[in-house]
């Protein structure tokens, strides 16, 4: 079994697309999953599968629309991959309030062009790294342009954000 962290994207905002991290656990336990744990109310799972990456994302994907009745995009990384994610570290040593530093998770690396294409950042800094985007913003996600950029659009890739605290978390708890 391969031990995965499962991002949820857009739940648990607002009134709108509640999932409740009890109902959840149970829901994908029930689908045969060990070791379901949530952390946050953010959407942030961790859980062991036999499954591959690909069948774990439609399944995740299928069970929360059965059973909360909207769809939900999911990204998922193994405990390794998120390892690595935190060891790249683009901005250690830069990025000095993990509140402000931000790495969205994408479901697939962007097209080279794409990133080439970027515009420079006024204020903070962002490094795309495989499927990984990086984003810095020393004044705020309120206060940056940067944080309002439509990175989906930009990239040509839809994917979902936490926060440096989270993601180092996340790291933490799949390592065990």
């Amino acid at each position: 079994m391969a031990r995965y962290v499962v991002l949820l994207r857009g739940i648990n905002l607002g009134r709108a697309r509640q999932v409740g991290m009890a109902d959840l656990r149970e829901t994908l336990t029930g689908q045969g999953h060990a070791g379901v744990r949530t952390h946050l109310r953010s959407g942030n799972v961790l859980l062991d599968s036999d499954l591959g990456e690909d069948e774990l994302v439609r399944e995740v994907e299928e069970a929360v629309r059965a059973r909360f009745g909207f769809d939900v995009p999911v990204v998922v990384r193994t405990r390794d991959e998120l390892a690595a994610v935190v060891a790249a570290d683009p901005f250690a040593g830069v990025a000095t309030d993990p509140a402000r530093y931000t790495v969205t998770f994408m479901v697939r690396p962007p097209e080279p062009g794409r990133v080439a294409a970027l515009p420079p950042a006024e204020l903070g800094a962002y490094r795309v790294v495989g499927r990984e985007l990086f984003l810095w913003l020393p004044d705020g996600i309120a206060d940056t342009p940067l944080a309002s950029w439509r990175w989906d659009t930009l990239l040509a890739v839809p994917g979902t954000t936490r926060n440096w605290n989270t993601v180092t978390k996340l790291a933490e708890l799949a390592a065990v």
